[in-house]
């Protein structure tokens, strides 16, 4: 049956034309004023339509929108809003005002958690991502995305009558969301077509609109595709290791494709986790057939401009596919990039290993200039993990970076925040929320009005969790009991702490549970009571993670506790923007190493909330103890459960000793003027630190400005400095064997003082490489007892002679910065001025 398929939009009068426009431009979603446009239209139907303007739009029934016309008041709103939204996208930026040039960064990741009503995220990591977008629409960072329109999005939560989580996956109606189709050059639809094993897929691309900036997202779900691969992006992570390999096709390949198709060639290529690495493969291709460039020569250009961002702790958190499906999916993309299937295979394995998976980070990591992880931690962990791709380098030199994550501050701050920021730190505070002298005058707030602002929050959200147990209980058939008491649980005068997040195993939601009558014993105090409120989801294939969830659930229930601890159902932007804004005391209890940065804690700092945390992730550079409270003091467990228990002992002991008495200890005005005093502090010191725009500005400043230059580098002249570097590299990996350190001056038994240095001499053979081909250094540092040298140091050795046979000597000193035992050595490593990252070609070699 062929179905003729048309679009109905609302009729909008004339005076109020542009109210679709602003609709699609979703800087609604962090612009109080602009949202205003639409929530004065009908505010029950701005709840009922989730907050979403288009679908609101939609179904406001044309009376309304007509009396709205000719409402003075409301149009004096509308012409605010117009100006405001003109002003925004016209006004220099701060990328203007600091930058001569606009190189062109493609942010590519397969989440993005920009707003409620584009369910397109699972959790942090597409927050995270929207989050990114917002920054860099405010800072004006030249700057487009690319991700995937899933058609069911993340699913949706519900719990059995046991606490079992059951999930659901609504289908998103793209025609009523803040998106639209993409046009090509003729102003028609615009389609890219992918190979998926042999066979060819139409993509349909669509537009979000950021404030000053685009994200494209792909579509598989077009009538002329066959049904299986309509359905390659219908779930976010769902389906099995095939349609993880096609989405990824689909989203680096297809959205490399959908750039060129519009025109926008990319200076830099910002991979986010390994998900969409296989758009170095078509960068590769498209340099190839236009440029007339080798695929070793495309391949240094593409690497040039190119960052890879992980952001996972763990190897397992890595894309792996077998050679069988890099087979079925990728032949046809070898052939054209005239390499073999094994060479391809061979930039994704372990070196040495000719038989392993195809692993997609160490794939970006070999065709990126610049790898980065997501906090100074997690940088730690990632050299840990990534260091078998680049097995000829010390640890704590494999090259990945970090710039530790942040949040959009007016994404995640309460509007009656704002209005106090508004009176106190001055109306413009927001532009620079990055920035420390931006939040100065947090001291000058009174106590009286920071106060009152944040109890109304708590207020709020109290009578929201309400509202929603309610809503829970009676679509599983509560009696009108049960409902009437629930409408009086929680309190608003009680300290209530937050728990929401994922129910990952590693983020230990249970560890408050640990001792069941401490913890009643701390929730049903009379005099200083205390309340928690939970929410959060585990993913549908995660039992153990359920099962942490039912455990929840059930303590919540008891009659014992229920008044004190409620559980929320179907955690979403909406349900964090309450808790976030609302609670005291935010918790969060990782196990250390395992939280590569964790977002969640840093979204209460500008709301007032503190943190009570273990040290991992973001909290090991935040905390302080004027500021927030860490359990522990970072240390690591090989017993999981003597861990748990000590931890949770440590929890309790925190909230019993210090947190309680703190909140509850209140001056002769009845105001806590210590908690107060560290909410200013956590504010004014945390707030611009863990900020997006101090995170964006540092990826700008560090990673894209750098890496746009580096490809403009090699890509001038016809790419002449690709071709170059390409042919320089072949000539060291060919000569390369006959690189050797032949002597090091003995220093054994030798005394220096402090202060002193050591004269360093070796004598190096380098065959028939030139001594700009390499850099000999020295390797230095304290001697521990197992004769490694710990924590150490390098130093360049300079070249003073040429020796026959291809000998070369250099010399330089060890310095001698503390006492004890030192240690050093020689190493020859390759250098090109126009190369990052040579540590990935293995090449090193040790006296």
């Amino acid at each position: 049956m062929r179905v003729n398929t048309f679009q109905v939009v609302p009729r909008i009068p004339e005076r109020l034309s542009r109210l679709r426009e602003i609709a699609l431009n979703v800087l609604w979603s962090w612009d109080e004023e602009v949202r205003s446009v639409f929530r004065r239209i009908d505010r029950d139907l701005w709840d009922q339509s989730g907050q979403d303007p288009m679908l609101m739009l939609s179904r406001a029934s044309q009376t309304r929108l007509d009396e709205l016309a000719n409402d003075d008041a409301y149009l004096a709103l509308y012409d605010r809003v117009v100006e405001r939204l003109e002003r925004y996208l016209k006004e220099r930026t701060y990328w203007d005002r600091r930058y001569p040039t606009r190189p062109l960064v493609a942010y590519f990741l397969a989440e993005y958690g920009l707003a409620e009503c584009l369910p397109i995220y699972s959790g942090g990591l597409g927050l995270l991502s929207g989050h990114h977008l917002k920054s860099a629409s405010d800072l004006g960072v030249p700057l487009v995305g690319v991700g995937l329109l899933y058609q069911q999005g993340y699913f949706r939560q519900y719990l059995a009558t046991d606490g079992w989580q059951q999930e659901s996956y609504p289908v998103n109606d793209f025609h009523n969301m803040a998106l639209e189709v993409a046009l090509d050059a003729r102003g028609q639809p615009l389609r890219v077509e992918v190979r998926l094993a042999g066979e060819t897929a139409s993509v349909l691309v669509w537009k979000v609109t950021v404030g000053r900036l685009p994200l494209y997202l792909l579509d598989t779900n077009v009538p002329e595709n066959p049904r299986h691969i309509q359905d390659v992006t219908d779930q976010l992570y769902g389906g099995n290791e095939e349609t993880r390999i096609r989405q990824e096709i689909v989203l680096g390949i297809g959205g490399f494709r959908a750039l060129t198709a519009l025109g926008l060639r990319p200076d830099v290529c910002h991979m986010n986790e390994g998900h969409s690495a296989f758009l170095s493969i078509e960068r590769i291709r498209m340099l190839m057939r236009e440029h007339h460039l080798s695929f070793a020569e495309a391949m240094q250009a593409a690497r040039a401009g190119s960052l890879f961002t992980t952001h996972t702790p763990v190897p397992a958190g890595f894309d792996v596919f077998p050679r069988e499906l890099m087979t079925r999916y990728l032949s046809d993309c070898v052939s054209e990039l005239g390499i073999s299937l094994d060479e391809l295979l061979a930039l994704g394995r372990r070196p040495g290993d000719h038989s392993g998976p195809f692993n997609m980070a160490g794939f970006a990591i070999r065709t990126s200039a610049h790898v980065n992880a997501v906090s100074r931690l997690h940088g730690d962990v990632s050299r840990r993990i990534l260091r078998e791709y680049i097995p000829a380098v010390p640890e704590e030199e494999v090259p990945v970076g970090y710039v530790t994550n942040g949040v959009h501050t007016r994404s995640v701050l309460s509007r009656e925040m704002s209005q106090l920021f508004d009176r106190y730190l001055g109306m413009d505070w927001w532009r620079d929320p990055g920035q420390h002298d931006s939040w100065a005058r947090v001291d000058a707030i009174p106590d009286e009005e920071l106060w009152a602002t944040h109890a109304r929050r708590r207020e709020r959200l109290v009578a929201f969790a309400r509202r929603r147990l309610v809503q829970q209980m009676a679509r599983r058939g509560a009696t009108a009991r049960e409902l009437e008491h629930v409408q009086g649980v929680l309190s608003t005068q009680a300290l209530t702490i937050g728990f929401a997040r994922r129910f990952a195993t590693y983020k230990r939601a249970g560890l408050v549970l640990q001792d069941i009558d401490r913890l009643g014993r701390i929730l049903r105090d009379i005099d200083r009571p205390v309340q928690i409120i939970f929410a959060g989801k585990a993913h549908p294939k995660d039992t153990e993670g359920k099962d942490v969830l039912r455990r929840v659930v059930q303590f919540c229930t008891n009659e014992h506790f229920r008044a004190r601890a409620v559980f929320i159902e179907d955690y979403d932007i909406t349900v964090a923007r309450y808790l976030l804004q609302g609670v005291d005391v935010w918790l969060n209890t990782p196990r250390r190493g395992m939280e590569a940065s964790g977002t969640s804690g840093m979204k209460v700092l500008p709301n007032g909330g503190l943190n009570l945390s273990i040290l991992d992730g973001w909290w090991c550079e935040g905390h302080t103890p004027e500021v927030g409270w860490a359990i522990g003091r970072g240390e690591d467990y090989q017993d999981y459960a003597y861990q748990d228990a000590i931890e949770s002992n440590a929890l309790y002991e925190i909230l019993e000793k210090e947190i309680v008495p703190l909140f509850y200890t209140r001056s002769a005005d009845g105001m806590p003027r210590e908690w107060i005093r560290r909410m200013k502090a956590s504010m004014r010191t945390l707030s611009p630190q863990f900020s997006t725009n101090r995170m964006v500005g540092e990826y700008a400043e560090r990673y894209y400005r750098p890496t746009a230059a580096a490809y403009s580098r090699l890509s001038a002249n016809n790419f002449a400095g690709a071709r170059a570097l390409a042919a320089w590299k072949t000539r060291v990996e060919a000569q390369w064997p006959a690189v050797s350190v032949e002597s090091v001056d003995a220093t054994d038994g030798q005394r220096r003082v402090v202060d002193d240095t050591v004269p360093v001499s070796t004598v190096v053979r380098l065959g028939s490489l030139d001594p700009h081909d390499v850099a000999v250094e020295v390797y230095y540092g304290a001697v521990d007892a197992n004769r490694d040298i710990a924590h150490a140091k390098i130093a360049p050795l300079r070249h003073v002679e040429t020796l026959p046979e291809g000998r070369h000597k250099y010399i330089g000193d060890v310095p001698c910065g503390q006492s004890g035992i030192m240690g050093y050595t020689v190493r020859i490593r390759p250098h090109h001025d126009d190369a990052s990252n040579l540590f990935v070609t293995g090449l090193m070699t040790w006296a």
